[in-house]
C-alpha cells in the first residue's frame, strides 16, 4: 500500500465530488466526501460531527461556523462552513424524514451511532476504484487534497500549517503532497 496522495487533478475532483450524487446516488456519501474536502478534519473528527454542530434547529439556519476539539491534538479548530458544504448538508438534511440536533450526521440506520472509520473509508475506496484513480486514495487523502488545492491557489503554506494545527512546517510540505511537476510549473511560470 503506498502512501496516501492528495486529489491533485481537478477533473478527477470534480467526478468524485459527483459520484455519490449523481453515478451511485447517496446523498449521506457525498456529503461526507464534500466535507472532508472543504473542511481539511481528520475523518475521526468528521464522522463525531452532529447536526447541532452545523444546524441551528430554532433559527433554522446553518452556523456560519464549526467548532471542533480535534480528537487527535485536542485542540479547538473553527471553520468556517463555505457555500458547498451548506449545499450538500442543506440536500441531505431535507432527505431524511427526521433530524434531531443530536443525531450524528454521517451514521447508518441508527442515527444515535456514527459510521465507523473502515466504513468511511469503504465509502472513498469504491468511488475511487469504480473512478479508476491510479493513486492511493483514502479518508486522509481528503484532508490532503484541501492543502495541495489551496496551495495551489496561492495559500501560504504557513497559513495551511496553522489550519491544520501542525507543530512544524515539515509535517505540512508532506501534506502538500508536491511532485516535481508541481515544481516544474513553478520554474516555468515563473520565468523571470
Amino acid at each position: 500500500m503506498g502512501t496516501t496522495q492528495p486529489i491533485r487533478d481537478t477533473e478527477d475532483l470534480n467526478r468524485l465530488k459527483n459520484y455519490y450524487l449523481k453515478e451511485q446516488p447517496n446523498l449521506r456519501n457525498d456529503a461526507l466526501i464534500c466535507t472532508g474536502i472543504n473542511t481539511a478534519l481528520r475523518i475521526s473528527d468528521i464522522l463525531n460531527l452532529k447536526w447541532d454542530d452545523v444546524y441551528h434547529f430554532e433559527t433554522d439556519t446553518f452556523h456560519r461556523h464549526l467548532i471542533v476539539k480535534e480528537h487527535k491534538t485536542g485542540k479547538i479548530n473553527t471553520i468556517v462552513l463555505n457555500q458547498s458544504i451548506v449545499s450538500v448538508l442543506s440536500l441531505y438534511k431535507n432527505s431524511l424524514k427526521e433530524v434531531a440536533p443530536q443525531d450524528f450526521i454521517f451514521s447508518g440506520k441508527c442515527r444515535d451511532k456514527h459510521l465507523s472509520r473502515s466504513q468511511a473509508y469503504r465509502i472513498i475506496r469504491q468511488a475511487c476504484e469504480n473512478l479508476r484513480f491510479p493513486e492511493h486514495i483514502s479518508c486522509h487523502s481528503l484532508r490532503k487534497t484541501f492543502g495541495y488545492h489551496a496551495w495551489v491557489s496561492g495559500v501560504n503554506p504557513a497559513t495551511l500549517m496553522v489550519i491544520y494545527n501542525h507543530s512544524s512546517f515539515q509535517i505540512t510540505k508532506r501534506y502538500l503532497g508536491i511532485e516535481q511537476d508541481d515544481k516544474d510549473r513553478i520554474f516555468l511560470d515563473l520565468n523571470l
